[in-house]
């Protein structure tokens, strides 16, 4: 599957923030403000998992004939819930 520049720059800002929650934790930063951009990353992360699901379904459905679009259909509404 082939990655748009708008997913790749989610997970690139994803990666930021990630790093800003390590130099908060090496400078013993208040548990309150880690928990708080570490749930900020889980939302992040759930977003990209749902825009990637979607686009590679899109992408199967378009593919695929009326009799093989159910299965794949169905991997990736299972791919969606373990992404949960």
């Amino acid at each position: 599957m082939k990655y748009d520049t708008k997913v790749k720059n989610r997970m690139k800002r994803i990666e930021g923030q990630i790093r800003g929650i390590i130099k908060m934790m090496e400078e013993e930063k208040d548990c309150k403000d880690v928990v708080m951009q570490l749930s900020a990353v889980k939302s992040a992360l759930d977003r990209t998992s749902a825009i990637v699901v979607s686009k590679n379904l899109e992408a199967c459905i378009r593919q695929a004939d009326d009799e093989d679009a159910e299965p794949l259909i169905n991997e990736a509404v299972n791919l969606l819930v373990k992404s949960r």
